[in-house]
């Protein structure tokens, strides 16, 4: 028994890291470039660390490598001892208040590429020694899986297990174009808006509060999208009525290209999260940015003119 300890201690720790690195990335390439290694050195690091437990933790095929049934076990095991020595070497670091180290974050391509672009761009400035990989795209993706350290999502969270801090409010508005608005009329209710040509996100329910309680209306698209850009564009062209997160909107309002419609009657409300993975320990460097957004963007987000506007009116009122 202390022989096989002493075998199971001699495991070294760059060859459990490719292996993970393999596993998250589905790609000895991308792995090898990841870890600064040339893919031959990487490969010959995973196979010896499959030939030292005994067991096959890759299916390696043309397209890439995918871990076997085995290998998905070591490799939830692996990842969080990985994540926890990280967390270990933090402690040494904040003992010197240096924040350092990679991170790997995805985040929504609108809201990233209109609003946390810049944000990241100034965190980068001002802790240089982290190593930031940032990936933007609108499908939900599996933290652990993918070896993301932070996502920043909106909406409401579906899994309860994922580690979450809540950044700002996300406010929706109904909006459409002067020239569908002179051709269509004004909705005065969210009722009215079954009259209307509505350009939705997906399978999305508008949801609105009437006097006290939440109301769903029911919709007959003309046009749907995934991506909040897309129906904007349309909006703006007079092609209908869309609902949209402000931080779309606000521009377009702004350039009065459309117009914010039914502001008496609030929009169901989503959030910004920060969201991590469960079971691995928060790193210095997550928290720093973690930190950093929800002064950024919280706790009531810039972007929210015809919000703010509404509650100057009512306050005034």
């Amino acid at each position: 028994m202390v022989f096989l300890n002493m075998q199971r201690s001699s495991t070294d720790i760059v060859d459990v890291l490719s292996f993970v690195r393999v596993a998250e990335t589905g790609s000895f390439a991308r792995a090898a470039e990841r870890m600064g290694l040339s893919k031959p050195v990487l490969s010959r690091r995973v196979a010896r660390l499959e030939e030292q437990l005994g067991a096959r933790l890759l299916t390696r095929t043309a397209r890439g490598a995918q871990p076997t049934e085995i290998g998905h076990a070591y490799y939830a095991r692996a990842a969080n001892i990985l994540a926890e020595l990280d967390a270990a070497q933090e402690v040494v670091a904040e003992a010197v208040t240096q924040i350092a180290g990679p991170v790997r974050l995805t985040a929504p391509l609108t809201f990233g590429v209109a609003h946390l672009a810049p944000a990241l761009a100034e965190f980068a400035l001002a802790y240089p020694r982290v190593e930031l990989d940032i990936e933007f795209e609108d499908r939900t993706v599996d933290l652990a899986a993918g070896g993301y350290d932070l996502a920043v999502r909106i909406g409401r969270l579906q899994d309860s297990a994922l580690v979450a801090r809540r950044i700002a409010p996300v406010r929706k508005h109904v909006v459409g174009s002067p020239a569908y608005l002179e051709q269509h009329g004004r909705p005065e209710r969210p009722a009215d808006l079954g009259a209307h040509r509505i350009l939705l996100y997906t399978n999305e329910q508008w949801r609105f509060r009437v006097k006290g309680r939440w109301e769903t209306i029911r919709t007959a698209p003309v046009l749907r999208s995934n991506n909040g850009d897309m129906l904007l564009t349309a909006a703006e062209a007079g092609l209908g009525l869309a609902l949209l997160p402000s931080f779309i909107a606000a521009p377009a309002i702004e350039r009065r290209t459309v117009e914010p419609l039914l502001l008496d009657y609030p929009a169901e409300e989503g959030a910004l999260h920060a969201v991590m993975p469960p079971g691995r320990a928060v790193t210095a460097r997550v928290r720093a940015i973690v930190d950093f957004l929800v002064q950024r963007f919280g706790p009531e987000p810039s972007w929210d003119p015809c919000w703010l506007a509404q509650e100057r009116a009512q306050a005034q009122g």
